[in-house]
């Protein structure tokens, strides 16, 4: 088993070789930071960690734990904590969260989302995201979604059921949509809710189709296929329950972007 520690990312020929080429001009500091965003990564056996996903990406690797035992979830975030910055775990078992929870005190478990989230976390910035939903059934998949965005240092605004079968709980929290920077509307049934959104605010709107709902709602189908069809314009939409990669996307729409330098 090879394993590349997080806190040396090259190995001592290539960082060496690297460092020289910075000193003596023939690679700048943007060069040299975009030949470490590539690097590392390291190798447990059964799982090889992306130390330096949140360098290229601006998010850190997250553990999905469906599938995998305790003891693969617990090393693998030991593992992830020791290299500084969150490490966020998800779709756990209630097994894998007893689990977290005696072994790893500093950990905050999230039971209705069924997730885990440990490590250093960012101070929490103010960036306007709301997460709304329109059930109190789909609140599992909207704090997957919030929490994940706190983890990675956004204050979120939670709205909960204000689903369009009583439209008006919606409209009276219109001021609040309107100011948002990015609204992730998350919805199961028929999917409604989203596309009402989007046809009120002028900020992106991430829709989530959740796998509540009567027989019809197929498992979530109905409400992907409602929110894919949407007569609202600009409405993005993720997979079924998928709270975490509305979060992701969000944190992609409000992040500033480093200004890049200008070729002469």
């Amino acid at each position: 088993m090879v394993v590349t520690s997080p806190a040396f990312p090259m190995d001592a020929t290539r960082l060496r070789r690297l460092l020289e080429q910075l000193r003596h001009g023939d690679i700048g500091v943007d060069g040299a930071m975009n030949a470490l965003a590539h690097l590392p990564f390291e190798d447990l056996g059964d799982a090889r960690i992306d130390h330096h996903r949140r360098l290229r990406r601006g998010a850190p690797e997250i553990i999905y734990g469906q599938g995998k035992s305790p003891e693969q979830i617990l090393r693998i975030a030991r593992h992830m904590a020791a290299a500084g910055g969150p490490v966020l775990a998800t779709r756990l078992s209630p097994e894998a969260m007893a689990e977290i929870e005696e072994k790893l005190p500093e950990a905050a478990v999230h039971p209705s989302a069924r997730m885990a989230v440990m490590g250093t976390r960012p101070r929490q910035r103010q960036s306007g995201i709301v997460v709304c939903c329109a059930g109190t059934t789909d609140l599992p998949v909207a704090d997957e979604a919030a929490i994940t965005l706190e983890a990675l240092g956004h204050q979120v605004a939670r709205i909960a059921d204000v689903g369009v079968a009583g439209l008006h709980r919606l409209l009276g929290t219109r001021e609040e949509l309107t100011r948002a920077s990015v609204v992730i509307a998350v919805a199961g049934m028929e999917g409604a809710l989203p596309s009402v959104v989007a046809g009120l605010v002028p900020c992106p709107v991430i829709g989530v189709p959740t796998s509540v709902g009567y027989g019809a709602a197929f498992g979530g189908i109905t409400a992907l296929m409602a929110m894919l069809t949407s007569c609202a314009g600009g409405l993005v939409v993720v997979n079924i329950d998928n709270g975490l990669g509305a979060a992701l996307a969000a944190d992609l729409m409000v992040r500033e972007k480093p200004h890049k330098k200008q070729k002469e």
